[in-house]
């Protein structure tokens, strides 16, 4: 009897089945309202069992999560967040309809769904695009498993394509000068040194909040390998975010005394203590409000690791190291989150193909030791663009044989119908000038023209 009904009006599931080695089992249940629910429960049961795409989503979800989560190729953090999603933005609109019956419009319906729940808990802007991308990215992934190992015929998730966006909100980022006015704000010691720490080392804000005095290590090192974090209330330490985030990173001299002397003022404070006992709130909190103080933009938290970068590019260091120092799985990571940073990269590759061509880059050096080099030689080749930082862009009329101060926009406007206007400027930089057109010739006020055109 697959289901009977109670004394007391409920309802019991009780069936065999058999196991994932075939083994006969008796599976029970009880405290079922209907019937209904206590067969469901009794197909659902038998559905994680069965490899085929008669199973519902709900009974997929929970193998592909036991797999994903048991056999560990995800961290507890991120199980817990692919929980939360599938049971509030998945499971409550499929229900137990089954993976072979649902169809590209059925995921464009849910799509539909979703995005009016975001309006519901946010009228003004319902869930970010980049949430909306999660929720479906999560939907195409267990769909894709069934694809893999139930038989599945295609994912209609493919089909139906996606909603919002991958890629977040532009990343914003404080100069050095930004920021230094900015930390002059701090009246609170444990944040003024928390920022300073994200700012000058670029690590992540679980890695500070993990941080404790036995990090730091002699020879003015900092030794990343661990990350603070909080789920559902309960606050872990776990392993860092990949492999290559277990790293040291070197300090400068400033920074190790100020942390020493901030460890010094902690009453009991133990080498394996952590450092700052507040949270991520405390720190998006703090930053709003200095910054408020300060008279800049808040920028987020994270983006205090994005300025770091942008502060390392600004020096002139190159990709690879850049890479190894905020502990990214690989240098296309670095590259596709910084590649807008590096300044008319068409313009560095042509000087280092003309290095390359003139002296060789091979002679008995590792690949990563000729792609230092090049980029090496193709820094000290270039022209330095602080030096024309604050230089008034002249113009000069051929024809009129008048001259005027242009603005940037300008600029790009009359050389980019035949010039990459990023490009132009960088040899307007190594020659001195730039000649646009027959009439239009651009310099820099502290250079000056070539006789030859006045």
């Amino acid at each position: 009897m697959p289901a009977y009904k109670e004394k007391n009006g409920t309802w019991t599931s009780k069936f065999k089945y058999n196991d994932w080695l075939g083994e006969p089992r008796q599976k029970t249940k009880r405290g079922f309202e209907r019937k209904k629910d206590a067969l469901e429960f009794e197909a659902d049961y038998k559905a994680r069992f069965i490899q085929s795409a008669d199973i519902t989503l709900s009974a997929l979800v929970e193998n592909y999560m036991k797999d994903l989560a048991g056999n560990r190729k995800i961290d507890f953090t991120t199980a817990a967040k692919k929980q939360r999603i599938f049971e509030t933005m998945i499971i409550p609109f499929f229900r137990h309809k089954k993976i072979n019956l649902i169809s590209e419009l059925d995921v464009l319906n849910w799509q539909s769904w979703v995005q009016k729940k975001g309006y519901e808990k946010y009228p003004a802007t319902g869930y970010s695009p980049t949430y909306l991308r999660i929720i479906h990215s999560e939907l195409s992934a267990v769909m894709n498993y069934a694809v893999r190992y139930y038989r599945l015929p295609y994912n209609p998730c493919t089909k139906a394509g996606s909603m919002g966006k991958g890629a977040a909100e532009a990343m914003q980022i404080w100069t050095l000068d930004q920021f230094e006015t900015f930390i002059e704000q701090a009246d609170k010691t444990g944040a003024r040194v928390a920022f300073d720490l994200l700012f000058w080392t670029g690590i992540r804000e679980g890695e500070l909040l993990a941080l404790t005095p036995a990090d730091f290590l002699p020879g003015l090192k900092l030794s990343i390998t661990k990350s603070f974090v909080v789920m559902d209330g309960e606050q872990f330490i776990k392993d860092p975010k990949n492999e290559t985030s277990n790293r040291s990173i070197a300090i400068p001299q400033f920074l190790y005394d100020e942390v020493r002397e901030y460890v010094s003022g902690l009453y009991g404070m133990g080498p394996t203590d952590r450092l700052f006992m507040f949270t991520k709130s405390f720190l998006l909190n703090e930053i709003k409000r200095m910054a408020a103080k300060a008279g800049l933009k808040p920028i987020r938290v994270h983006d205090l690791r994005h300025s770091h970068a942008s502060l390392l590019i600004e020096m002139g260091f190159n990709i690879l190291m850049i890479s190894e120092r905020l502990g990214h799985k690989n240098v296309q990571t670095t590259w596709n989150t910084y590649a807008h940073l590096y300044p008319d990269k068409g313009r560095q590759i042509a000087f280092g193909l003309q290095e390359a061509k003139a002296t060789g880059i091979t002679a008995n050096r590792t690949a990563e030791d000729q792609v230092i080099g090049l980029l090496g030689e193709i820094q000290k080749m270039l022209p330095n663009y602080n030096t024309y930082a604050t230089d008034d862009i002249i113009l000069w009329d051929c024809i009129n044989k008048k001259k005027s101060v242009a603005s940037r926009q300008e600029f790009d406007t009359i050389v980019g119908d035949n010039t990459e206007p990023a490009e132009a400027f960088l040899i307007m930089m190594q020659d001195g000038y730039y000649k646009a057109d027959d009439r239009h010739v651009f310099c820099f006020s502290s250079r000056g023209l070539p006789v030859e055109f006045l």
